[in-house]
């Protein structure tokens, strides 16, 4: 109980002998890292005894993960191979404890943050969409939705921090509120994760990781400058931590601001613009008996909203005005393309808080995980033309979640967890328009995860129960449409009180065999399980970003679905291939569809609350089957005679359709079209005294036609194909021995072509009468230069 366990050694290369000097070591399950000194030495103190996965990770070479049995004074060396590619990763996500990525029989995909340094983004959704089976449904570049393998929204759960970030995620124009520099490593697990995360991860999880706290005896951190020529994007970070003995410290401050994005076929586009302040500190303890880990954040977002409205005569953008007169339409000023903090009455006003304590103990001979959050997210936007700046919609979310299992200790290659997770919500809406109703919310769930290795086969899988709670409050207003307390004379009941009870079971089991050294295969069975979320079951009004008019259904049952993965992969030290294939049956696929009026034609509904709009066509959320069918192809190419080249391609494939559906409507809108992605990178050595780790890279991206489309109402198109060329080049910059800067130069769409892509909304925008053009088109060329200088106070 008392024992002071250690853990040390030393990293050589492999080829020489020679000591490797700073090489990461990272034992996740601890939440501990060190780097290795100038004779290659690293060590850690007052470690729980156990069994742990470690990870070695040197740039230049490939990482190695190996289990490590830590009691008492325990040394262990690695020896480190030359490779330009990642072979053995560490994956924490969906599983008892940190695991191996080959023995896992899901699709998991990792991003470090060399590779969001690499390339260009506009918010950290954007930085994840070139990932293979991962694309995002967009409303200009502030706004990104993931997705995953066709499926979206509420079917995608991102966990940040350790825990689910919500932050009304049902919603069109509602991105994701994350730091994008604060990330250091994300986990896209493939697939039904509900096992793990409970309902609505039914299309997988994104899990984003920050980074370790630093080695003992350290005080470092680093300054991000970022700047982007096509939307004008200065993005700036600072981060600085501290360890000592154990006690350590992490605090960041970000900071990005946008003017209008331009295209060759729309110039600047009025109204993308946008601003956004963050902030985060951690605080914690590091001992023999786990650790203790305390997260603040918080994220603002100020951005315009993009409706792509024309004037008729010159095709030019148009904007509202507020004059003593009332509103008026005028041309957009084209002083105001390029302003930084200027944001028109359409605009919205994004905050997202939270806190996060996160523990680990030893309890006996394994691990009690006890993690608790809170958030508040408040969604303000305004809209109304004769109301000016005004928030008339306002969306204010609280959410606790909390997160107790047990890891058992591992024993002849057998680990298993229990636990039991879960959320409570309280929402409220503080506008003056109405969508949904307010409700409270209540989730729990319990699951038990298992996984056994053999000499050439893994085989996990695991059990879970959930049910939710879902009440649906009462909501009357009076003849102007205000909000009263409860019924009167000429009130308006724009709300019905309910209650919807769901509960479920989620499974899977799965195996990872190496039929050789070189040759390995995977399958997976998993049964997943998403509760209708709020807008689904409760809508009843004018969706502004549609504009649609939604009628929701307190009756919907449970979506569950049944997936089968198959992997076939092929390794040797000069080439890499995997192939991913997938199928997704889903029950109770919940999807509006439109109602037609009892005289002919659309239904159509006026809401009172949305005065400035004209009546709307009316949807109903209704329930069918669905099936999603596909995969990922990886073939990379990095042979050793020529160490400083290799070649990355990947197609990724998806088909979605809804079962007993006619031509026009058997496709489920916004299914990503089949992408191509091929790379060539070559890496300079890395000997000078000057430049080190340099690097030139060469990018297409081929998005093939989308012709299977959900075209029943008009309201999505076919979108034809198009080829996206982009090129990269960096280094390390040193001075006397010491690096002074890391230097990123990307280019993206480097040709300028003029496309949209069917995940944007923003290709139905209005048409430009004068060039018959409809929509809004995506971004141009834009160049992207990041300098990263490193700040170290103490060794």
């Amino acid at each position: 109980m008392f024992a002071q366990n250690e853990l040390a050694g030393k990293i050589k290369n492999k080829k020489n002998g020679a000591a490797l000097v700073s090489t990461s070591v990272f034992i996740s399950d601890l939440q501990l890292g060190a780097l290795s000194d100038a004779e290659g030495n690293y060590s850690f103190k007052n470690v729980p005894a156990g069994t742990y996965l470690v990870e070695v990770s040197h740039i230049g070479f490939a990482s190695i993960a190996r289990e490590v049995v830590i009691q008492n004074e325990t040394s262990f060396d690695f020896e480190m191979e030359e490779s330009r590619i990642e072979l053995n990763e560490v994956i924490v996500t969906g599983f008892a404890s940190a695991t191996e990525k080959q023995s896992t029989p899901i699709p998991v995909s990792v991003i470090h943050q060399k590779d969001f340094m690499q390339s260009s983004a506009t918010n950290i959704i954007d930085a994840l969409s070139a990932t293979p089976g991962v694309s995002q449904i967009t409303n200009g570049p502030s706004i990104s939705k993931p997705v995953i393998r066709g499926l979206g929204y509420n079917r995608v759960v991102v966990v940040n921090d350790g825990i689910r970030q919500e932050g009304q995620q049902w919603g069109d124009e509602f991105g994701i509120e994350v730091d994008e520099y604060s990330i250091n490593r994300v986990e896209i697990y493939k697939g039904p994760a509900s096992l793990r995360y409970g309902s609505d991860a039914m299309a997988g999880v994104i899990n984003m990781i920050a980074a370790p706290a630093v080695p003992d005896g350290t005080i470092k951190g680093n300054v991000l400058l970022n700047y982007q020529t096509n939307n004008g994007l200065f993005g700036t970070s600072i981060n600085l931590a501290g360890n000592n003995k154990g006690l350590f410290w992490d605090v960041r401050y970000s900071r990005k601001q946008a003017h209008a994005y331009k295209n060759k076929n729309d110039g600047y586009v009025w109204n993308s613009g946008y601003s956004e302040n963050d902030w985060k500190g951690t605080i914690g303890i590091n001992r023999k008996w786990g650790y203790s880990h305390l997260t603040a954040s918080s994220f603002d977002l100020q951005l315009g909203i993009i409706e792509g409205v024309r004037d008729s005569a010159t095709g030019k953008f148009i904007t509202d005005e507020l004059t003593p007169s009332g509103p008026e339409e005028i041309i957009a000023p084209d002083d105001k393309y390029k302003s930084y903090s200027y944001f028109p009455i359409i605009h919205q006003h994004v905050q997202h808080y939270k806190l996060v304590w996160d523990n680990n103990l030893a309890v006996g001979k394994g691990f009690l995980g006890v993690r608790f959050g809170y958030q508040e997210n408040f969604r303000r936007e305004a809209n109304d033309p004769e109301a000016g700046d005004v928030y008339n919609n306002y969306f204010f979310l609280r959410t606790g979640n909390y997160d107790l299992r047990y890891v058992f200790s591992e024993k002849k290659k057998f680990e298993l967890s229990v636990g039991a997770n879960g959320m409570v919500q309280a929402s409220e809406d503080r506008g003056t328009v109405f969508l949904v109703p307010e409700y409270n919310l209540f989730d729990l769930g319990l699951y038990t995860i298992a996984k056994k290795s053999f000499n050439k086969l893994s085989l996990s899988g695991g059990l879970r129960f959930d049910s939710r709670l879902l009440h649906g409050k009462d909501l009357y207003t009076d003849s102007g449409n205000a909000r009263i307390n409860g019924p009167a004379v000429n009130s308006i009941h724009r709300f019905t009180a309910y209650n919807s009870d769901f509960s479920g079971v989620s499974a899977s089991v799965g195996a990872a065999y190496d039929f050789s050294s070189n040759w390995y295969g995977k399958l997976n069975f998993a049964r997943g399980y998403r509760a209708p979320n709020i807008a689904e079951s409760g809508s009843n009004g004018i969706h502004d970003g549609t504009p649609f008019y939604e009628i929701g259904d307190a009756k919907l049952k449970a979506e569950s679905s049944l997936q089968v993965d198959a992997t076939i992969g092929y390794f040797n030290p000069d080439v890499s291939l995997e192939l991913n294939a997938f199928v997704n049956n889903i029950d109770n696929y919940i999807f509006p569809v439109k109602l037609a009026s009892k005289k002919g034609g659309d239904s159509l509904r006026y809401d009172p609350t949305v005065s400035f709009l004209e009546p709307a066509p009316t949807f109903k959320f209704v329930q069918g089957d669905a099936v999603l069918s596909g995969g990922e192809a990886m073939l990379n190419i990095h042979p050793r005679s020529v160490n400083w080249f290799s070649w990355f391609n990947s197609l990724s494939m998806v088909n979605a359709i809804q079962k007993n559906q006619s031509d026009s409507s058997k496709y489920l809108p916004y299914t990503p079209p089949y992408k191509l992605r091929s790379e060539v990178r070559l890496g300079l050595p890395g000997n000078g005294e000057t430049l080190k780790n340099a690097y030139f890279k060469l990018g297409i991206d081929h998005f093939f036609e989308q012709s299977k489309v959900y075209y029943k109402y008009g309201n999505e198109t076919i979108t034809p194909a198009y080829t996206l060329l982009s090129v990269g080049l960096g280094a390390d910059i040193c001075s006397k021995q010491k690096m002074f800067c890391s230097l990123y130069i990307y280019a993206s769409n480097i040709f300028d072509v003029a496309y949209q892509s069917n995940m944007s909304r923003l290709k139905y925008a209005d048409t430009n009468n004068v060039t018959g053009r409809v929509g809004v088109f995506n971004m141009g060329r834009n160049i992207s230069f990041k300098v990263m200088i490193p700040i170290t106070f103490k060794k």
